[in-house]
């Protein structure tokens, strides 16, 4: 039971709200995947952020950090909330950087302002940029013509700067005889070259020969590679009758020829340089021809 006149009012509570939240990302550890291709210009939505704070306390902008090579743009999403997106502002190349750290960082209005950060990584996508490079143009190997079979004569590097498949170097022979394809081959990995069969330099003084480096996308390079031979003493000289006097008189006149000789030495150089003489107490002597022919002449005391 209740005495008196009892009376009501209304009371409208408004409560202030203070800047007790800073704008934070669902994720704050992000990746982002370029190809070194994308056109400068290119734009990549990013996350939101979010503030639970209201009014100028709530979120208000965004900044980016850590690269040059990007940009921030933010446009009004239907309900006017701030949608952030990376910009490519300048050409990635990931043989320069493959990855770059940036930092994106929400703000709201408040004072002091407080901040929201998250760290994106972008990584750059290779692309096949970059062809294979022989470390020379022309490459000169001297090979002993003794050298064992299965040696290893000389290896032809190239490099690229790509990676994975677009990095990965094959080697062939671009140019080479047939009679090359036999004494010499090239190993498809590494670029070695190898000996097939025993050399004789007396058959061909060098070898020509053109390699060529490709890698997994097609783009290739190509080198020279001369292999000369190093003579070794390996023929003795050979002497050939080419005429003779079946027989000769007792006493004939000093000079009379009796015999034609050919003298050869398939060696080359020193080695190939032949000196003739005639061994014991004979009534003859040597006589220098032409090139390397000899006349056997009589002798006379």
């Amino acid at each position: 039971i209740v005495e008196g006149e009892m009376k009501f009012y209304e009371i409208e509570v408004e409560i202030t709200d203070i800047n007790d939240n800073a704008p934070s990302f669902k994720e704050i550890e992000l990746e982002q995947s370029m190809s070194e291709t994308t056109a400068p210009g290119s734009r990549f939505p990013l996350p939101e952020a979010h503030d639970q704070d209201s009014g100028r306390n709530s979120l208000q902008s965004y900044e980016l950090s850590g690269d040059e090579h990007f940009s921030l743009a933010v446009k009004a999403g239907p309900g006017g909330d701030q949608r952030p997106e990376l910009v490519l502002a300048k050409a990635l190349d990931r043989e320069e950087a493959a990855f770059h750290e940036l930092v994106l960082r929400a703000r709201d209005g408040g004072d002091p302002a407080r901040p929201g950060t998250a760290r994106i990584r972008v990584t750059v996508v290779d692309a096949n940029d970059n062809a294979p490079v022989f470390s020379q143009a022309e490459y000169t190997v001297r090979v002993p013509e003794d050298v064992p079979v299965g040696s290893t004569l000389i290896i032809v590097p190239a490099t690229d700067a790509d990676e994975g498949l677009n990095g990965c170097v094959k080697y062939s022979f671009k140019k080479i005889t047939e009679k090359a394809t036999k004494i010499f081959q090239l190993e498809a990995e590494k670029g070695s070259i190898t000996l097939l069969r025993s050399l004789d330099f007396e058959e061909g003084d060098s070898y020509e020969l053109e390699v060529q480096a490709k890698d997994g996308g097609g783009l290739s390079d190509t080198a020279k590679v001369t292999i000369t031979g190093k003579d070794i003493n390996d023929n003795a000289p050979v002497i050939s009758v080419r005429s003779a006097l079946s027989e000769i008189s007792e006493d004939p006149p000093s000079g009379t020829v009796v015999a034609l000789l050919h003298v050869q030495d398939r060696d080359s150089g020193a080695n190939g340089q032949v000196r003739c003489s005639l061994d014991g107490d004979v009534p003859f002597r040597l006589q220098s021809s032409h090139g390397s022919y000899y006349r056997v002449v009589t002798a006379r005391e």
